[in-house]
């Protein structure tokens, strides 16, 4: 079975079908059944939404940067509680993401290592 035709709500074809299933529509696809000789029209609509939040593409046991200032004292002693290790050069701390994963220090890791980038 092929798709030939796929069709975003409020183009030509669809006015109906928006009608029926408002904003909860996503797409008209017409599908053509070559053994059958039939053409399907098919709808995908939204069932359900709910708040999701991605997976961490961190593992527990990487080492991850963590940017903290000179005068947060608490912070720089829990990170050095945890087994974080100062990076002068770098001026950023080190420390395993499974220690401060769910804290407050993991929203001070980098952008750019959120995306699974690691040390080394």
């Amino acid at each position: 079975m092929k798709s030939r035709l796929n069709l975003k709500p409020g183009m030509k074809g669809t006015k109906r079908l928006m009608e029926q299933y408002g904003k909860s529509l996503l797409y008209v696809r017409y599908r053509y059944d070559d053994v059958r000789g039939v053409r399907l029209k098919t709808v995908e609509i939204i069932v359900e939404e709910k708040p999701w939040k991605p997976a961490s593409p961190l593992r527990d046991g990487d080492i991850v940067p963590i940017q903290v200032a000179y005068d947060e004292k608490v912070l720089r002693d829990q990170l050095k509680t945890l087994g974080g290790r100062w990076d002068p050069g770098a001026k950023l701390w080190y420390v395993s993401y499974g220690s401060i994963r769910g804290t407050e220090l993991e929203g001070r890791i980098p952008a750019e290592y959120r995306k699974g980038r690691r040390r080394g």
